[in-house]
């Protein structure tokens, strides 16, 4: 066995997951879940990049929040991937598109850790209604 940790993706994503609720606490309830709910269906049907692209272009207020913990989440899961050089909208999509998407493995495995903190996320928004 090797002396490296083991990274845990579940706790990974229910850490990001918190810290979205956190951050919208001043929201309502129903709108977060409302976003999570329709930023999860992007990701599932669409993929990454869309999700990104959705939440920037038509969810700006709770979706900023998001992208932040989407982008955090991402950099946690140590590939080396770093952040985008700002949180304006071209610079978060270059990004996802040179960094995050350029490898099938890795991105099929972000997208499921995405997806398992945005259903932790819903959660999270549901239980505060």
């Amino acid at each position: 066995m090797s002396n490296q940790t083991q990274l845990n993706l579940d706790r990974l994503a229910a850490q990001h997951a918190q810290a979205i609720i956190e951050h919208t606490k001043a929201k309502k309830a129903s709108d977060v879940d409302n976003t999570i709910t329709k930023a999860l269906g992007v990701l599932q049907e669409n993929g990454v990049y869309a999700c990104f692209l959705f939440l920037l272009a038509k969810e700006k207020e709770i979706g900023s929040v998001v992208v932040k913990e989407m982008l955090n989440l991402l950099d946690g899961l140590g590939f080396g991937w770093g952040k985008p050089a700002s949180n304006k909208p071209e610079d978060v999509l270059k990004h996802i598109t040179d960094k995050v998407t350029i490898d099938l493995e890795r991105l099929l495995l972000a997208k499921e850790t995405l997806e398992q903190m945005l259903i932790y996320a819903r959660y999270g928004a549901k239980a505060r209604e």
